[in-house]
């Protein structure tokens, strides 16, 4: 899924006042914390994962392979916090502007 500059402004603002949802732990990035991230985005579309204890590379390695893995994209990066966005098919809750 490709996002227009202006989507990718409307869902930074949307996820401005949103917590975390998911952090990873010292295992890292794991099967159960792949399948937890997968849940959060079905039911909230946009959330927020805290990516702690790394250097920069595996960081953005991390972040990449959770993208990957969920068919999310990557709406932003500041420090250890990624915001990511799933569009839900059915029953969307965030219309994104065109």
């Amino acid at each position: 899924m490709k996002l227009t500059q202006s989507q990718l402004r409307f869902l930074r603002a949307q996820a401005h006042h949103l917590n975390p949802v998911v952090l990873l732990g010292q295992n890292g990035l794991t099967e159960n914390v792949l399948a937890e991230i997968d849940g959060a985005l079905e039911h909230h579309e946009l959330i927020k994962v805290r990516v702690p204890g790394m250097d920069r590379e595996q960081k953005h390695a991390v972040i990449q392979t959770i993208s990957e893995r969920t068919g999310s994209v990557l709406v932003q990066q500041l420090g250890h916090v990624a915001t990511l966005y799933r569009h839900r098919t059915r029953n969307p809750g965030i219309i994104l502007p065109r």
